[in-house]
């Protein structure tokens, strides 16, 4: 065990997480927006989906990935603001050139957040504190945006600090507090635990990390599987993951277990456009075009099937994710077979800018 907790507690990790950060920007450029409740995405009739939601929309329950119908009904008075990903885009990249200016070791998770490794910064400030503090400053002066920071000695506790004092916030949980940080941590938090697994988790009467450490290794794979050896190890403090400055994605996508057996196949395309739409925004996060989509569906009885189709040209857009997994579900013939989880993925990526389609091109379906 010693031999996993000494060599990750050498290091200093910064989480920097932008605040709301489409919505920020949106506000920042037009002095109308600000102080109101907008919704970038959507639109107000009803279709589509939230991308993000300024704050003053949050505090309504209006959120990400939230249907447009849905926001409406919590926020009557919302504005929805057609989205600029090409600003959005512009503002990350100089984003991403305050933080080289003290490490090369970035690992980006969207356009809005990342992960700096600052252990040996490129000007010998030494602090993890101090360069935070700085590219907070340097964000603020030059892009009148803000950010929330989280710094620890592991990617995951860097992660969850950065969200403690949001927005504009900065949070520092030492090697000391860590164990008792986790101890406290209420299950639903933890990283890879999901709607369905925290209610699992809490039918269990473990509501915090306190509680899931009375149980041993062995009970954790005995009751959530490959992910209890994960929690095991976290809630102990132990997180060794290092920043990937370039770590290739394969591929990217969204599954969701449902809390009870789904049979009809509205309720299916429901929850099928709802995933789709979750995908589409992680991809337009990271810049992404894929040519293939895969749809996963795990029945009742806990087989699963997989379908994929490859398109000639790479694509992100969310009607064309959202029409194709349905295609792809009713090609699956599932009868009247309960499902339990589904799922989509995008692989097979490209950059957007690199392909051969000629302007005007479509894609083909079936």
């Amino acid at each position: 065990m010693e031999d996993d907790v000494h060599p990750y507690r050498q290091r200093k990790i910064i989480h920097i997480d932008m605040d709301a950060f489409y919505a920020s920007i949106e506000q920042r450029d037009n002095p109308e927006l600000q102080g109101k409740a907008i919704a970038v995405g959507g639109s107000p009739q009803g279709r589509g989906v939230v991308a993000t939601a300024s704050y003053e929309a949050r505090k309504f329950g209006v959120r990400s990935a939230m249907a447009s119908s849905r926001a409406l009904q919590l926020c009557p008075q919302l504005i929805f603001v057609y989205p600029r990903f090409d600003v959005y885009k512009a503002v990350s990249r100089h984003i991403r050139e305050i933080f080289q200016r003290y490490t090369d070791l970035i690992e980006p998770l969207s356009l809005d957040e990342a992960f700096l490794d600052v252990t040996e910064d490129k000007l010998g400030i030494g602090s993890a504190i101090t360069i935070a503090e700085e590219i907070r400053a340097a964000i603020k002066a030059e892009l009148n945006l803000t950010a929330s920071a989280g710094i620890s000695v592991s990617k995951f506790v860097a992660k969850i600090a950065s969200d403690m004092n949001k927005p504009d916030g900065l949070t520092f949980i030492g090697p000391s507090q860590i164990e008792t940080f986790m101890e406290q941590l209420p299950v639903e938090k933890f990283f890879g635990v999901g709607r369905v697994t925290a209610e699992k988790m809490k039918r269990m009467q473990l509501f915090t990390g306190a509680d899931l450490k009375q149980l041993s290794e062995a009970e954790m794979l005995q009751h959530f599987g490959k992910p209890g050896r994960f929690y095991y190890r976290i809630i102990r403090g132990i997180d060794n993951r290092a920043v990937q400055p370039h770590r290739e994605i394969k591929s990217m996508g969204a599954e969701d277990t449902f809390a009870y057996d789904i049979e009809l196949s509205n309720e299916l395309y429901a929850q099928l456009d709802r995933i789709a739409a979750l995908v589409a925004d992680r991809l337009e996060k990271r810049n992404l075009k894929g040519r293939t989509l895969t749809l996963k569906v795990k029945f009742s009885d806990f087989k699963q099937i997989t379908r994929n189709h490859s398109f000639s040209i790479p694509f992100a857009d969310l009607d064309t994710i959202r029409l194709t997994a349905r295609q792809l579900l009713d090609r699956a013939g599932l009868g009247d077979r309960k499902v339990r989880l589904l799922g989509i993925s995008l692989s097979n990526f490209e950059e957007p800018d690199h392909h051969d389609a000629k302007d005007g091109e479509q894609l083909r379906l079936f």
